[in-house]
């Protein structure tokens, strides 16, 4: 669809401010409560004596909540609306991360994870769908970098409050609770400029993933690198003989990347008729990055150069694949479609680091980055294949 197509429909090209700050909001607070709590969790249940096993069994939980949420979320909004389907998750949220604090039983942890990450997952679907119906068209990339930088602000954020509060007692868990709940405020504010939607959805939710598939792949490919990457790169680093502070300051490095690059690589896109290329691009920086890897790791002024714009490429794979399916579609179809764009990206948060550890057991330490590589060449396969079936319709 042309940007001729999309002004036809009447959007404008001014940034609507309320519609943006609610979403982004909603966005920024799961980020920081998301930060926050993946260690704490973690850090806590260590302490409770917990083996690694069933501390990995209960993180899991969150991509299976996601991924049952997903097709829920769109069904949700129709029925009772944008904004108070939104609201309403935002108190969930915020009511099961104080939870953990009263759940003295481990197997309780287990339905409060489904229930923290079912709603944070709608409060990722619900917002970008938001930001996406809301964004002008001609600038839905700077839009989107916006957001992008805000959750990686958020992300980054989380852990930094949880290394000045510690792990002891309710705080870390009212903090966590009242980061969430402070996204009720500008979605109460913005309830009334959400996205309607009136009809339901023209295909089954599954065929979304098909529908555009170089924006769903390149989610995937994302929350597999991410996760898996962030889960096991100390585990990488630590094997390679580097400091456990220079193996932080690497992934802090990393985190600045996904930062700084997601505004101008919004803005590039914005500039182009047709995302895809750009998509493809960052792939194959992404799959020569990972293959760099074990070259560079033993220079650290090196490995950080590499890793800040390999960082960026990897977020930019979100943020213009949210540009690209938001250029695509619309209403209640791109409501769906965000549905199936975040499903992706929990099956590839599962996925990542159970390939990436298996790769590393099975082919020593360097397998690390042969699994990422990976992924990347899987995304590049999937474009070429897509091009080249594109070009035999025509």
């Amino acid at each position: 669809m042309s940007h001729a197509d999309d002004g036809a429909h009447g959007f404008p090209e001014e940034i609507h401010w309320p519609s943006l700050i609610a979403a982004i909001s909603a966005i920024s607070a799961v980020g920081i409560a998301i930060g926050l709590g993946l260690p704490l969790l973690s850090v806590i249940l260590d302490k409770r004596g917990i083996s690694s096993t069933l501390i990995g069994l209960n993180s899991a939980m969150a991509g299976l909540a996601a991924m049952v949420a997903a097709p829920i979320t769109t069904k949700l909004a129709h029925s009772f609306g944008v904004a108070r389907t939104m609201l309403w998750a935002v108190v969930l949220a915020a009511v099961s991360a104080l939870g953990f604090y009263y759940a003295t039983q481990f197997w309780m942890w287990f339905p409060l994870r489904i229930a923290f990450h079912g709603a944070t997952t709608t409060l990722f679907i619900l917002s970008e769908f938001w930001i996406n119906a809301a964004a002008p068209p001609r600038r839905r990339g700077l839009v989107l970098g916006i957001y992008a930088t805000v959750l990686a602000v958020g992300f980054a954020i989380g852990p930094l409050i949880f290394s000045k509060i510690g792990s002891e007692g309710l705080l870390p868990f009212a903090v966590g609770a009242c980061a969430i709940m402070l996204a009720f405020v500008p979605i109460y504010i913005a309830r009334n400029e959400n996205p309607v939607l009136d009809e339901k959805p023209q295909k089954h939710f599954l065929r979304y993933i098909l529908l555009v598939p170089m924006a769903t792949a390149a989610v995937f490919v994302f929350g597999a690198v991410e996760v898996g990457g962030l889960s096991l790169f100390p585990v990488y680093a630590n094997r390679s003989g580097l400091e456990e502070a220079h193996a932080a300051q690497l992934l802090t490095v990393m985190g600045i990347g996904n930062m700084v690059f997601q505004i101008p690589f919004g803005m590039i896109s914005d500039r182009l008729k047709d995302r895809r290329p750009m998509l493809f691009l960052m792939a194959v920086a992404g799959l020569a990055g990972a293959l760099a890897l074990p070259y560079l790791v033993h220079h650290w002024w090196l490995m950080a150069a590499l890793l800040l714009v390999w960082g960026g490429c990897v977020s930019g794979l979100y943020t213009v694949g949210l540009a690209h399916l938001g250029s695509r579609l619309k209403g209640s179809d791109l409501a769906a479609a965000n549905a199936a764009f975040v499903f992706c990206y929990a099956v590839g948060t599962v996925a990542g680091p159970q390939a990436i550890g298996l790769s590393i057991d099975h082919t020593g330490n360097d397998g690390f980055a042969w699994a990422l590589a990976g992924f990347f060449a899987l995304y590049v396969v999937i474009f070429i294949v897509r091009t080249v079936l594109s070009r035999e319709r025509t």
